[in-house]
């Protein structure tokens, strides 16, 4: 077999990973977060579609072109949403990486599935589209690792994101990672809700927190690839 026949039958069966990031600001933490899972991704043979929603203009408000007719299950959508609907048709994983804001994703998130994970495509038929699909959540979050409050959020959000969005979408496995220390300035909210900020960290100190934070991600992307479903 020739090299050229070799690399397009590996094209042709390379699994896809859609990465989609939440967040405004590329040089965000999050964004961060989002390259390097996408760098272990490929790492692990996935051929990466890296979906940055704020910088490819993604309006997260549902509009009457993707809702013409709640009823209609075979209804048409905006081109904009069928393209995105494809990329996640495409993917035989999706990966969010976003920010966590009030123990929930944010709205550019909430709003991509609102509008991209409508009905008729996602959920509303007797076999899913989404059938046999993997989901990764990475989440981080600003409260440190030893709030108690982490275990709550992380409770919240599996029953959100989980429960309520992935398996509803007939997903085989979904995941929430939480990543905590996401903020330079470590804060946590004490007995009487008053909001406690630390020192902000800075140099070689910055730098093993980065590390640190690295380490938290590859263990939650390496853990979720080979992670098996649960059978029903």
């Amino acid at each position: 077999m020739s090299h050229r026949s070799s690399a397009a039958k590996t094209a042709r069966t390379a699994r896809t990973a859609l990465v989609v990031i939440a967040h405004h600001r590329t040089d965000s933490l999050t964004a961060h977060t989002a390259r390097r899972t996408a760098a272990l991704l490929e790492t692990a043979g996935y051929r990466v579609d890296l979906l940055d929603l704020h910088a490819e203009g993604f309006d997260p408000r549902m509009n009457v072109a993707d809702q013409p007719d709640w009823g209609n299950r075979e209804k048409p959508y905006s081109d904009e949403v069928q393209a995105h609907m494809q990329r996640v048709l495409d993917a035989d994983v999706v990966v969010a990486v976003f920010p966590v804001y009030w123990q929930s994703v944010p709205a550019l998130l909430k709003g991509w599935i609102d509008r991209v994970w409508n009905y008729g495509f996602a959920y509303g038929r007797s076999k899913p589209r989404l059938a046999g699909k993997r989901m990764l959540w990475l989440g981080l979050a600003g409260a440190t690792s030893d709030d108690p409050i982490t275990e709550g959020m992380q409770a919240v959000l599996e029953t959100n994101l989980s429960e309520g969005i992935a398996y509803y979408c007939g997903f085989s496995y979904s995941s929430v990672a939480l990543l905590p220390d996401a903020e330079d300035r470590p804060q946590r909210i004490d007995a009487e809700g008053n909001l406690l900020i630390g020192d902000a960290v800075a140099g070689a100190e910055r730098e093993a927190q980065y590390a640190e934070f690295d380490r938290r991600t590859r263990k939650a992307v390496e853990g979720f690839l080979t992670a098996e479903p649960v059978a029903a």
